[in-house]
């Protein structure tokens, strides 16, 4: 099995998702599963909260991707993520901006730590957010921004 799984839509299901989301959120923290044999199975508290996180990205139309946290991505896949170049993200790697791994063996490609892209990425949406703060309130201040 890969370890990076390939992205789930709930294209035309929309509105099966948003009424499951709904019900499990009324039976929380008590949601069972209804086996065949009428058998109740307890929603384990892991599996709900994924359950929390993917419901809302499904209705909105998002297709999501379970990652686990120490997968190694290739410098393509963290590019692609990244929404960046590969030249461009291989600078990033060597400007030591995101840790990342290589093997001993010749000509061993570098390796990228999902968790380690996940937190260059949350830090570099947080400084664009700043920045755009920054320049809405500036634009506001020269009389340029309608609110």
């Amino acid at each position: 099995m890969s370890m990076v799984l390939e992205p789930i839509s709930a294209k035309d299901e929309e509105a099966a998702v948003e009424a499951f989301g709904r019900a499990l959120r009324v039976v929380r923290p008590h949601a069972k599963l209804i086996a065949p044999d009428g058998r109740e199975i307890p929603i384990p508290t892991a599996i709900y909260k994924v359950l929390e996180q993917v419901i809302p990205l499904l209705i909105s139309d998002n297709a999501v991707s379970i990652v686990p946290v120490g997968t190694l991505l290739t410098t393509q896949q963290s590019a692609d993520l990244l929404n960046v170049s590969r030249p461009h993200l291989v600078k990033l790697l060597e400007q030591g901006s995101i840790r990342f791994e290589r093997s001993n063996e010749p000509g061993s490609h570098r390796k990228i730590r999902f968790v380690d892209l996940m937190e260059y990425k949350h830090k570099i949406d947080m400084e664009r957010r700043e920045h755009l703060c920054k320049l809405t309130q500036m634009s506001q201040e020269a009389g340029s921004y309608e609110e």
